[in-house]
């Protein structure tokens, strides 16, 4: 039974891989599709669209770095081969992660209704508040990869000193997960602050809803709906990327203990959440919503 779990989960990645391209490039084609039809597109658009690319580049990391991991190929990567694999991980995973909440902040600004200047003024300015979150994390990024490229020149400086077999393999494991830990804590950042604007829009909800019960709407109103509706997709982002960061973090310590099994079933629970909340993405934007049954349909009277 043991022999056969490699080629059980690599059949669940492949269907996550082919599942997360599907989802991501439904939403980049109908947003394409519309922006040329319109000669416009939203902001709300404009960024799901990056997010989808930046989540389909995720999907093939994923994959490589599985088949990579489960023959040990990894070891024989050279320092350049290195670099291009490590830095094509954390430029998708940073667009991921902060495109998500990016669109958390998004949603906030433009549904919660506070009465506090410094939000009314962010709320006015909601386009410029997004271009100028969005240039502070190539800042960010920037950092990250200087910090992940001086680790990579540590391990190659020490390997090239010491060739043997087992100093290459017990040092590489050590070095990825020293690289990958750096990576998971840079990853903090944004969870935050998407998790603060999920308290928020809570919040905001809150204070929404005790003003309609004195008009007997309560959830039959519109901007009650607006108000669940955001809640649902910024709270399904922190969750799935919650198990997302759990799992790749318990793989990585898994792998530093030769403990395969646990290596191979926390790194398909983690490539669930590229693929599964792009699919959500689509079921809570009225637009792909509608393009997505329709499609199903035509598929279906097909049949």
């Amino acid at each position: 039974m043991e022999s056969a779990l490699p080629s059980i989960f690599t059949l669940v990645i492949i269907a996550e891989f082919i599942i997360g391209n599907l989802s991501n490039g439904f939403i980049v084609l109908i947003n394409c599709i519309d922006w040329v039809s319109k000669r416009e597109l939203s902001s709300v658009d404009k960024l799901l669209i990056i997010l989808a690319i930046s989540r389909i580049g995720l999907i093939w990391e994923i994959l490589v770095s599985w088949f990579l991991a489960l023959h040990s190929l990894a070891i024989f990567v050279s320092g350049t081969g290195l670099r291009i694999m490590i830095f094509s991980w954390i430029v998708s995973n940073h667009f991921n992660l902060w495109l998500a909440t990016i669109l958390s902040i998004f949603y906030l600004l433009k549904i919660a209704s506070f009465s506090s200047p410094a939000f009314l003024y962010l709320k006015r300015r909601v386009n410029k508040v997004i271009l100028m979150i969005l240039l502070g994390t190539l800042v960010f990024l920037f950092f990250n990869l200087i910090q992940i490229n001086m680790l990579i020149k540590d391990w190659l400086d020490r390997y090239e000193r010491n060739t043997t077999w087992n100093f290459s393999m017990s040092d590489f494991e050590t070095f990825s997960v020293s690289v990958r830990f750096t990576m998971t804590m840079f990853s903090l950042t944004p969870f935050t602050v998407a998790f603060i604007s999920f308290l928020l829009l809570v919040f905001s909800l809150q204070k929404h809803l005790q003003k309609m019960q004195l008009n007997y709407k309560g959830h039959r109103d519109p901007r009650t709906k607006v108000h669940t509706n955001a809640l649902k997709i910024v709270i399904s982002f922190l969750l799935l990327y919650a198990s997302f960061f759990l799992s790749i973090l318990i793989s990585w310590i898994s792998e530093l203990y030769q403990n395969t099994v646990i290596y191979m079933l926390c790194e398909t629970i983690g490539a669930f959440y590229p693929s599964s909340h792009s699919f959500l993405l689509i079921l809570g934007n009225a637009k792909l919503r509608q393009a997505f049954l329709l499609v199903a349909a035509k598929v279906w009277a097909k049949r």
